[in-house]
């Protein structure tokens, strides 16, 4: 069991600048994660990722309260040039948009003042209830980014037995665009919490291409429910080489609103050596006319698990739903383990709608081939892993961003021994 987890609403009420009907909900929310605890495999949308037994068989104490750090400098990437914005311990510290007309562009720390409805999940129910830090990004009407603008999520070394929580708000209005990339930096060597509740909005004719990647193996165990909203013809991509965390679980949902939206869902994983990760996807098709794309990979080496529930709702009133949802997974060792929970709920009669999920250990004929041709068999191993995730990485447009990612994945792979 967990020593020492002591929530309660002493915490909420030492909170400044909150209204009574904010801290009404916070305290509401509290009592229901009390009610529920921390989600475990009775709860069919964690039934691969017992959350309470994780929780308690990596902790031994669990601490929610606050911590607030500073960082001298922080490395930027240098292989592209880029805007950026400062998380520290999901604390929105400082931003530059240079190379941006900044009166186009609004960024401040998160409003918690903004409504929320009410959930049975009790990691968005602590959210809630605790949640302090964070960022509200808007992008103004008839604006596109000229760089992609990278949010560096750095997380400092004091960090240990915690439970962090934030929340993101990010909209980008009418016929605007702009690229983002999360970068995880991750100093501390020992093991925490991050709990993030995100909302996005679309607006007419937006464009939001999202990329998120780790700069280090870390010991970190996260969360993250992103709750996305699109209308009219707006334009959403999500891309996912989260390799390295210890336990991570991205829970996203897309509310595809009005007609002529398309959705994006991409991912190619490495997980090394007793990690996990679950992608869960549910795409709300509510308008005709709609485009979703689902491609995840997953490579398993020994003892790691992969995750994936995907989920396409189609709405009677959604004819001309173009709806494809594929996962695929490649086995490294017999103690690694791959769970695919693909699903349809379709009430209209005129779409095009699909799911496939496989998995399977590398080709032993296609490293008998590379090494007729002279590599070694563990190179020959490495190769076929890498060609592997790269049909992802490849539908990444800009050819800068594209080698950086490619770059981070080799990294991966190279330190870990295929034999």
């Amino acid at each position: 069991m967990i020593q020492n987890l002591e929530i309660n609403s002493n915490q909420i009420s030492q909170m400044n600048k909150m209204s009574s009907k904010q801290r009404k909900f916070r305290i509401k929310n509290l009592e229901l994660f009390k009610k529920i605890g921390f989600p475990n495999k009775r709860d069919e949308d964690w039934k691969f990722s017992d959350f309470r037994e994780i929780v308690e068989k990596n902790f031994k104490t669990l601490d929610a309260t606050e911590i607030i750090s500073k960082i001298n400098k922080i490395k930027l990437i240098k292989d592209f040039e880029h805007n950026y914005i400062f998380l520290i311990n999901g604390n929105l510290d400082s931003s530059n948009f240079k190379y941006e007309e900044k009166g186009k562009i609004k960024i401040s720390s998160i409003n918690n003042e903004t409504e929320y409805q009410i959930t049975d999940n009790p990691l968005i129910c602590l959210n809630h209830a605790l949640a302090k830090h964070g960022y509200t990004l808007e992008i103004s009407k008839n604006y596109r980014f000229k760089k992609s603008l990278i949010i560096y999520n750095f997380f400092t070394k004091d960090i240990k037995n915690k439970i962090l929580n934030s929340k993101n708000f990010i909209k980008v209005s009418e016929n605007s665009e702009v690229h983002i990339i999360e970068y995880t930096i991750n100093e501390s060597k020992f093991k925490f919490i991050n709990n993030v509740f995100e909302n996005i909005i679309l607006e007419k004719n937006a464009k939001l291409r999202n990329l998120s990647i780790q700069n280090n193996q870390s010991e970190g165990f996260f969360h993250k429910h992103l709750k996305n909203k699109q209308y009219n013809k707006s334009d959403y991509s999500n891309f996912i080489f989260s390799s390295g965390l210890k336990f991570n679980k991205i829970d996203i949902e897309c509310d595809l609103l009005e007609e002529n939206c398309k959705c994006n869902i991409l991912s190619g994983v490495f997980l090394n050596n007793e990690e996990h990760q679950e992608i869960k996807t549910l795409i709300n098709h509510l308008a005709p006319n709609c485009l979703s794309y689902q491609r995840v990979k997953k490579v398993l080496s020994a003892e790691s698990k992969g995750v994936y529930q995907g989920k396409i709702y189609v709405k009677n009133i959604a004819q001309k739903t173009n709806a494809y949802q594929l996962s695929k997974a490649l086995l490294l060792h017999d103690s690694s383990e791959f769970n695919s929970k693909p699903e349809l709920e379709i009430y209209a009669d005129d779409v095009k709608c699909s799911h496939g999920s496989t998995s399977g250990s590398i080709d032993d004929d296609s490293i008998h081939y590379l090494m007729t041709r002279g590599l070694k068999k563990e190179d020959a191993a490495k190769l076929l892993i890498k060609g592997f995730l790269n049909d992802v990485v490849e539908l990444i447009k800009s050819n800068s961003i594209k080698n950086f990612v490619q770059s981070k994945i080799e990294e991966h792979v190279n330190g870990h021994r295929t034999d």
